[in-house]
């Protein structure tokens, strides 16, 4: 599962989603995306899901890129713990996603076959999304 290597602090605030996309809005490296129509986070296992439907319906045909990365720590406390002594230990990773960000672009493979393949990724993601094409 996708998660960074090194980070300069452990432990994040929650923070907060204002606004939309203005980077990686657009698709850049493929034929066609998959864009967020909503916000909120996406765990590490949402976008390994989602990339496994994708290639799984394309039999491993054209070329997938996964335009975003959960480089976000979320923290829980272990079950049963009484309030205080402290944050708690890291539980997963998560990539922020505001609306109109591409979360998936794929490439060499016809029209058709694309829209099925993101349509099942959908199925995967927490908040709604649209197939788009490169104007």
């Amino acid at each position: 599962m996708l998660q960074p290597k090194k980070q300069k602090y452990r432990k994040q605030f929650r923070g907060q989603m204002p606004g939309l996309a203005w980077r990686g809005s657009e698709v850049a490296f493929g034929e066609f995306g998959l864009q967020s129509m909503q916000r909120g986070w996406l765990s590490a296992r949402q976008i390994e899901a989602a990339r496994k439907a994708i290639t799984h319906h394309v039999q491993r045909g054209g070329k997938v890129w996964i335009k975003v990365f959960p480089d976000k720590p979320v923290t829980k406390k272990a079950l049963g713990t009484r309030m205080g002594s402290g944050k708690g230990d890291i539980h997963e990773y998560v990539a922020v996603i505001r609306p109109g960000r591409i979360i998936f672009e794929i490439a060499g493979v016809p029209e058709d076959i694309a829209k099925t393949a993101f349509l099942r990724a959908a199925a995967k993601l927490p908040f709604d999304v649209k197939i788009i094409s490169k104007r």
